[in-house]
């Protein structure tokens, strides 16, 4: 039986034109900067965002830390999401390596923390307090489905940040699907933050990698963070050969990724035993639940679905489930996954 996986677009792999790309490489020690297709992907990562430099990190989580560690020291406070993945998902790494202290807000149902709120929660100059130092944001909005924030907000923090010495870090693991959704480009998107980190092994199907970018003064300290944590690759460009096509072309299809989660999540408002909002769906990723009258748990419902289909799918062990759309799962996968799940609530 053939596995088709809804539990996350980090599952994608490479495409057959990055296979080939990535065993024609042209390498250098990207330590040393002599890595030419390691130089082209940061060169059009910082175009693509509308920033003056980018630097090649491992991951997501690498790209977020390092840009926390360059912009705040220890003691220092960071303001961010209660249920951001700087915050919630990244191991406490701020804290763990750089005695960086969270300062957690609520958001709202689009992933906003309130404006008040971030007024109130800047520090006045006193010896009892950290001292307030960074602004984190995220676009699109994981834990909200995925939601694009719309770029007012971003407009808003930028504002009191201006107001109070600050800096504004947005995680931009899915900025590509947020560009997509908003119909703007991402440079637009982050036009109002200092620093954006965005992943190209996700929806744009790179095997590794992610992007931060910057101005060229942070992009020069982030690059000794970076090496301090173990970032520092040599013949990196095999990897960054793959990046060129993720930016390049994987980005430019998103919107197929996006109407596949519509279809999804339509076909799952038509089954009585499932609830789910579609109008919240607005980017690839789905959340939904099993009704009260369904007799299982959401665990023993993914099992099912794998056993009669070959269907992973995220479960919270609750009632609650999580499906993501990408390059690797189609309109059948989609309207398999609806059927037997169908058949197993019914």
């Amino acid at each position: 039986m053939k596995t088709i996986d809804f539990r996350s677009d980090t599952v994608t792999h490479p495409t057959p034109a990055m296979r080939t790309a990535m065993a024609n490489a042209v390498v250098g020690d990207d330590v040393y900067n002599e890595d030419p297709t390691i130089n082209a992907l940061e060169a059009m990562a910082a175009a693509k965002t509308g920033k003056e430099a980018a630097l090649f990190v491992a991951s997501g989580t690498m790209g977020n830390l390092t840009a926390i560690l360059t912009h705040a020291n220890r003691g220092d406070e960071a303001i961010v999401g209660i249920d951001s993945h700087t915050y919630k998902w990244e191991a406490g790494g701020m804290a763990t390596f750089g005695g960086i202290i969270p300062h957690p807000l609520p958001t709202d149902e689009k992933g906003r923390m309130d404006a008040a709120m971030i007024k109130t929660a800047v520090r006045t100059d006193d010896v009892h307090y950290p001292n307030s130092r960074l602004i984190l944001v995220e676009n699109s909005y994981g834990d909200r489905g995925g939601y694009p924030v719309p770029l007012d907000y971003f407009a808003a923090v930028r504002q009191i940040a201006d107001e109070n010495g600050l800096s504004v870090h947005m995680d931009g693991a899915r900025l590509f699907n947020a560009a997509t959704a908003l119909g703007v480009p991402a440079a637009a998107v982050v036009k109002d933050v200092d620093t954006v980190s965005f992943c190209l092994s996700k929806g744009l199907c790179a095997p590794v990698g992610s992007l931060l970018c910057g101005s060229k003064a942070f992009i020069h300290k982030a690059r000794r963070i970076r090496k301090s944590l173990g970032g520092g690759m040599r013949q990196a460009g095999i990897l960054a050969a793959a990046g060129l096509i993720a930016l390049d072309e994987m980005s430019r299809r998103l919107a197929e990724d996006h109407a596949l989660a519509q279809r999804l999540a339509h076909g799952l408002a038509a089954i009585p035993a499932i609830i789910v909002q579609p109008a919240l769906v607005k980017t690839n990723i789905i959340f939904f639940d099993l009704a009260d009258t369904v007799p299982l748990s959401s665990d023993e419902a993914a099992a099912q679905l794998e056993a009669r289909s070959g269907i992973k799918i995220m479960s919270d062990g609750g009632r609650g489930f999580r499906a993501v759309t990408h390059y690797w799962v189609d309109e059948t996968a989609v309207d398999t996954l609806l059927s037997t799940l169908s058949d197993i609530v019914s």
